[in-house]
């Protein structure tokens, strides 16, 4: 018996979510090419798990510098944030991910954001004594800062 003849066939929601979940799986695992075969079906780059987490959250999570500049390329918000307000800055300041942090702070990326636990990417790098984070935001913004971008 066939999945549609026994009732168990996907509907579109389904299947969206499973193409979701595939989408934040390449990026947390560093699999550039399945990203960009999965993005060339048309999800969205900022599609949501029902964490509130995006392909960029995972990649910055996990340090995949490649991923996030992909991301960030093709127009992933470099600000969305999850169910806890956590935004990409905030992971990758949390696990240490310098060039990360450098790379979403010159793409827009916003230090001052307070996720739910009152803190900002700032203090998640101090919390877990990641000062050379705190370099490489303070090298970020100065870059911009130096190029004339203004920097919240």
């Amino acid at each position: 018996m066939d999945a549609e003849a026994n009732g168990a066939e996907q509907t579109p929601t389904e299947t969206m979510q499973e193409t979701v979940e595939e989408l934040l799986e390449a990026a947390r695992y560093d699999d550039i090419d399945d990203l960009k075969k999965l993005a060339s079906t048309g999800v969205s780059l900022d599609s949501k798990d029902s964490q509130g987490r995006t392909a960029l959250h995972m990649a910055a999570a996990n340090g995949h510098l490649d991923i996030v500049e992909y991301l960030i390329g093709s127009g992933a918000d470099a600000n969305a944030c999850n169910v806890e307000n956590n935004t990409p800055l905030h992971w990758a300041c949390l696990n240490g991910h310098v060039e990360v942090v450098k790379k979403l702070v010159l793409s827009g990326a916003n230090v001052s954001l307070l996720n739910t636990h009152e803190r900002t990417p700032i203090d998640e790098a101090v919390s877990m004594g990641k000062m050379n984070v705190i370099d490489a935001i303070n090298a970020a913004k100065a870059e911009l800062e130096f190029t004339g971008v203004t920097v919240s």
